[in-house]
């Protein structure tokens, strides 16, 4: 049987905070001889004092010192789920999932973020990234609620509603000191096949995965993450396409080099997209402000300044 009651703990903290039981219990509309009641049935089934008693005055012994201390994360933790309970009858979400290509960063968000927070403080946010069509599994396993930056269209089957942001164009790099940056002609598929791709790793874990400007049976390093592709190209690892935005200041520095290629990789389209049907205040509320307030651009602006070394 469960002895202690959140209606014990907030009247222990009440007065611990006030420093007397009457004080407590004008606090908690309550009669002081309730208050005190309550406090003696606790200790009494509990088989411990709480409250060292100094005529009005009381303050907590050891073991109600650490009684309150845990207890008053139940208390917290009481009032966040209540809070969350009406918001969930209001139409607001518990928690909304974010999700984005890992190419770009979070910190893009953050005017958003703290808007979003202004205006619904106890849906909880949690932000996700993933790689190419990791994306996009994310959101139709439900493990996401909304891509905002999701590259290339979404998987056949439907299920979802998508609307693109942005494109974002490539460029073909390589090391100054790679043996393809003396070639001053055109790269063909015979030049590329004799040397290793540097290629980010798809993170989708059912879908097909998708490989950009790879040749079949092309020996690749395949790393985890933009970052480290860029520092194996400027390492002279390999070559292959960076989105141009990433790339541009170390090619002005002439740390890379760029080169023109038989093949050239289109622009890549990128979206906002969420499941059909699902209407969430909070969902919505990010959908509108994706589309009025250009969060493409601040995702490409943050990718230039993300440091690479």
């Amino acid at each position: 049987m469960l002895r202690i009651s959140l209606d014990a703990l907030q009247i222990i903290d009440t007065i611990d905070r006030r420093g007397s039981f009457s004080a407590a219990g004008k606090e908690l509309f309550r009669v002081p001889s309730t208050i005190s009641y309550t406090v003696s049935k606790l200790e009494d089934e509990l088989g411990v004092q709480l409250f060292e008693r100094m005529g009005p005055k009381v303050s907590l012994t050891p073991a109600g010192q650490e009684l309150l201390k845990e207890g008053r994360y139940l208390l917290k933790a009481a009032s966040d789920l209540e809070s969350r309970v009406r918001r969930v009858a209001s139409g607001w979400e518990t928690e909304l999932a974010i999700g984005m290509d890992a190419m770009f960063s979070a910190a893009a968000l953050q005017d958003d973020i703290a808007a979003f927070c202004q205006v619904a403080d106890q849906t909880r946010l949690r932000l996700a990234q993933e790689v190419l069509s990791g994306s996009w599994e994310a959101l139709l396993d439900r493990r996401v609620d909304l891509l905002v930056g999701a590259a290339g269209a979404g998987p056949s089957g439907g299920g979802y509603t998508a609307e693109a942001i942005g494109r974002l164009p490539f460029v073909f790099v390589v090391a100054p000191s790679h043996p393809l940056a003396g070639i001053s002609r055109r790269l063909a598929k015979a030049d590329l096949h004799e040397h290793r791709a540097i290629a980010v790793a798809d993170s989708a874990r059912h879908m097909a995965v998708r490989t950009v400007g790879l040749l079949f049976g092309q020996d690749t390093l395949t790393v985890g993450d933009m970052r480290t592709k860029y520092q194996f190209h400027v390492a002279g690892l390999g070559f292959g396409f960076l989105p141009a935005p990433y790339a541009r200041a170390a090619i002005a520095d002439g740390l890379l080099v760029e080169k023109n290629v038989e093949e050239p990789k289109p622009d890549e389209t990128f979206y906002m997209a969420w499941r059909t049907g699902e209407e969430g205040a909070a969902l919505k509320w990010w959908i509108e402000r994706m589309r009025t307030a250009a969060p493409f651009e601040r995702l490409v602006h943050w990718m230039a300044a993300m440091p690479k070394g």
